[in-house]
């Protein structure tokens, strides 16, 4: 999945807790959430709106953090989803440091076969790795000069 595919996939699917997301959809969508938020902080600085000069919030960047909390906890749900586990694992956040630590775990590994939760998102067989049962290219043979 693209970069502007989970973009486009998150914001569509902008409150939908069910279903699956892909590893790439997460990140990508992460990213993004980072990337906006970093726009927007820049924005409040040129423009004089920030609370404080090196922390603090301004209007700007906790509009778009306000607006992009749903689907970030949404596209959140349906990465665990796709783990075996329950969207209610993301509580598991509220807990500094070790609770982070265990969502990130979570939501690096594979994604799991078919389950309560609808298909594998990647569309192949079963079990994990699933998404990897294409067989490599050939290597090149070498060519003579």
């Amino acid at each position: 999945m693209s970069f502007q595919d989970a973009i486009r996939t998150c914001l569509r699917k902008y409150a939908d807790f069910h279903g699956r997301a892909r590893r790439s959809e997460y990140w990508f969508f992460i990213l993004f959430t980072a990337i906006v938020g970093a726009v927007a902080g820049i924005l409040d600085a040129i423009f004089g709106t920030r609370s404080e000069m090196y922390s603090g919030t301004g209007p700007i960047q906790g509009i778009l953090q306000l607006a992009l909390l749903l689907p970030t906890l949404a596209v959140g749900a349906r990465r665990l989803h796709d783990t075996g586990r329950s969207g209610w694992w993301q509580l598991i956040g509220l807990i500094p440091i070790v609770g982070w630590i265990i969502l990130i775990v979570f939501f690096v590994q594979d994604s799991h076969p078919a389950n309560q939760h609808g298909p594998n998102p990647k569309g192949l067989g079963e079990g994990h790795g699933a998404g990897y049962s294409e067989t490599p290219p050939p290597p090149p043979t070498p060519q003579q000069y």
